[in-house]
């Protein structure tokens, strides 16, 4: 006896094509071309969730730098003043800090001025 797809052809379909939506032309009324779409969506979401963790680091990185700059320092010998100082805040704590509360990341800097001065 022959066995037919019925409904679950047309289910899975639907999956596709739903996840397609908002796609321009074929990527969104065609089956196989939405299928095609859709899986290299979720290659790049993938890929991206990773390369996200980079941006944000870098992101970070930058606007201490920026901050630190203006305190006549630079971003790699105030990381190594931290260091010094035995401070265990990370990257993201610290671009915060200098974004909302420059008064508080001035005076860590100048806690870290004082230990680059001293060793």
């Amino acid at each position: 006896m022959r066995v037919k797809t019925g409904i679950v052809r047309r289910r899975r379909h639907k999956k596709i094509r739903r996840m397609a939506r908002g796609y321009y032309g074929q990527k969104s009324r065609t089956f196989r071309k939405a299928k095609e779409a859709v899986l290299k969506s979720l290659q790049y979401a993938y890929a991206h969730r990773k390369k996200k963790k980079g941006d944000f680091r870098r992101l970070w990185i930058l606007r201490i730098n920026a901050a630190v700059r203006q305190h006549g320092l630079n971003y790699s010998t105030f990381v190594y003043g931290l260091r010094q100082l035995g401070t265990e805040i990370n990257r993201k704590v610290l671009a915060d800090l200098a974004v909302r509360d420059p008064e508080a990341f001035a005076s860590l800097v100048e806690e870290v001025k004082g230990v680059l001065g001293s060793a």
